[in-house]
């Protein structure tokens, strides 16, 4: 029996992409909270709540982007030049943020004034970026003899738009939820208070998303069984366990704040970033460059991508088994005076 290696790869790079947005997206919903602390105490309680773990949800990023590269490479070389600027954004981004996580803590009043306000712009602008990059991804990119043809805006629509918000109370509600489950005292009430908020926001908003992208293109509405007048029950229902993980997720959030749980509401938060994720692939799948595409036309060689899966085979429990360890080391609550050096 032989490996199917770009479906094997198509699926290393799902999975890296998932745990980006899980655990980066936590981490990016902070910084997103970060001018609505009460005091620069409780700012510092929150980025010493993800201090151990910030570096190293990031590398998921790489894998999926390195990824891509090294086993899709006419995929990569399609979609970079039509989110070009979105992605440079992104980079920018998550290079100032890292620099203001770095020197905030060693700054005096100005200096950590100045830093506090880069983290949050760093937070906010990476976020959009994302959505851009996803919003301009699901619409599809235009393409001729299997190269990018569009213009160097086609990514920026009114839907677009609508998914980097609904992307920026996504990952927002991550970090809020992620607070519930580290802080304590005010800052845990607080966290909890902004949850709610966030909560019915993108409850609001991922409705509105996963309307829309039924508009997006023809192929996504046939997907999902629309007709222009209705649905086509046939080839709906099958994909109703999709939504329905969704609502769950909302479900255990919203329990979760209530009985004033701890972990729960994270645990939902992260169900309904994997609903939706479900959602998005079975709405493109097989396509990698929606939707002209596949995975299988963009794969590089398989003797390529048979070595690259050693090397990946070795190298991603490692990566996994890392992060599980850290995270449960670092697993208690926070309080403020911890100190990050």
């Amino acid at each position: 029996m032989t490996l199917d290696l770009p479906l094997i790869w198509a699926a290393i790079i799902a999975v890296g992409v998932l745990m980006y947005v899980l655990l980066d997206g936590m981490d990016l919903g902070l910084g997103i909270l970060f001018p609505f602390a009460a005091t620069p105490e409780e700012r510092d309680v929150m980025m010493d709540t993800v201090a151990p773990v910030w570096d190293g949800n990031e590398t998921w990023l790489v894998l999926g982007g390195g990824g891509l590269f090294a086993a899709f490479p006419a995929a990569y070389a399609a979609l970079f030049p039509a989110l070009y600027v979105p992605l440079l954004l992104m980079l920018l981004a998550l290079i100032l943020r890292g620099v203001a996580f770095e020197f905030r803590a060693r700054g005096r009043r100005r200096g950590k004034a100045f830093w506090t306000g880069a983290f949050y712009v760093g937070s906010v602008v990476a976020t959009l970026a994302q959505g851009f990059v996803l919003g301009g991804f699901i619409q599809g990119i235009e393409l001729r003899d299997g190269a990018f043809a569009g213009g160097p805006y086609d990514w920026l629509t009114p839907y677009t738009v609508l998914v980097a918000v609904g992307l920026v109370f996504g990952y927002a509600l991550l970090g809020a939820c992620w607070l519930i489950w580290r802080t304590e005292d005010e800052l845990h009430g607080r966290a909890r208070r902004w949850a709610w908020i966030c909560l019915a926001a993108t409850a609001l908003l991922l409705a509105a998303v996963s309307l829309a992208t039924l508009f997006v293109h023809p192929q996504v509405a046939a997907r999902w069984g629309w007709q222009g007048a209705g649905f086509d029950m046939g080839r709906l229902a099958p994909l109703l366990a999709v939504p329905a993980l969704g609502a769950v997720g909302l479900i255990l959030v919203a329990a979760g704040l209530r009985r004033h749980a701890h972990a729960l509401p994270f645990v939902g938060a992260g169900v309904v970033f994997l609903s939706g994720y479900i959602g998005l692939a079975l709405s493109f799948f097989p396509n990698i460059v929606p939707y002209d595409m596949t995975f299988r036309q963009a794969a590089s060689a398989d003797n390529a991508l048979g070595l690259m899966l050693v090397g990946v085979a070795i190298l991603l429990p490692v990566i996994l088994g890392y992060t599980f360890w850290v995270y449960w080391l670092f697993r208690g609550k926070v309080s403020a005076g911890a100190g990050y050096h």
